[in-house]
């Protein structure tokens, strides 16, 4: 029996209308799907019928299967014979270990195909209206993870240094300890922050200011994740475009805590 193929899918940043055209046309020529827990359970209505779908996600540390299990279950369907699509919050190659799994696919001879999706860290500030890059305010933006961020911290002195965006991926448990290094590397207490929580979806909730007084406001507000952190003065322009996009300025601010 030949081997099947696997499609690494991304899936989008929540609404499943920002999917791509080509992950839904995959989707429904799959036989095997298995899914993340940050998926939108929505998009499982472009599934085909019969085909086999497994919940395989990891969410706040709670696994329901390894990484290496994951891999284990891709590499046996598709040497089954099965075209299976791998279904990930996002893109597959942001924080999403798409990497590893193509690596260990492709190792095994098995076929890998990756199909982008829109990653959270694009598309949830855009859905507030907050630019990650501006001519006049931020001209580099820097996606990391505030996974585990606090135990091995990235350059936070050079980052502050560089200027521009900073996008922060699964920062919230860790944000205390986040704003505080990026205040000893030098980042101004006015510098404006965002958290974003459930982002493009209807139960979207925001929360923004300065970024010394940014952990306070979350810890209030009870935003958790999934969630988004945006450090930058683009946050700033946030209300300004509002203003000149939506008629009302009240529609807005009540995405705000």
């Amino acid at each position: 029996m030949n081997p099947g193929k696997v499609y690494l899918i991304g899936a989008g940043p929540g609404d499943p209308e920002l999917m791509t055209l080509k992950a839904v046309r995959l989707l429904g020529e799959a036989q095997v799907v298995l899914l993340d827990a940050l998926v939108n359970r929505e998009v499982l209505r472009f599934v085909a019928p019969g085909a086999e779908v497994i919940e395989v996600g990891k969410r706040g540390g709670r696994h329901s299967a390894t990484q290496d299990e994951i891999q284990q279950q891709l590499l046996e369907h598709a040497l089954r014979g099965k075209t299976v699509a791998r279904l990930k919050g996002g893109d597959p190659f942001m924080f999403g270990r798409g990497g590893e799994e193509m690596q260990c696919l492709q190792a095994a001879g098995i076929e890998v195909e990756v199909v982008s999706g829109i990653t959270s860290g694009m598309a949830v500030p855009a859905a507030l209206g907050i630019p990650v890059t501006h001519r006049d305010h931020a001209r580099s933006v820097t996606f990391l993870t505030g996974h585990g961020c606090n135990d091995t911290p990235p350059n936070w002195a050079g980052l502050v240094a560089a200027g521009g965006t900073l996008v922060i991926y699964m920062g919230v448990a860790n944000l205390p300890g986040i704003t505080e290094q990026l205040l000893a590397a030098g980042m101004p207490p006015t510098r404006p922050a965002a958290v974003i929580q459930n982002g493009t979806l209807a139960e979207q909730r925001c929360v923004a200011a300065p970024l010394a007084e940014l952990v306070e406001r979350v810890r209030l507000s009870g935003i958790g994740s999934p969630a988004i952190v945006i450090i930058g003065d683009v946050v700033g322009v946030a209300s300004q475009l509002a203003a000149q996009l939506r008629p009302q300025q009240e529609q807005f601010e009540e995405q705000f805590v």
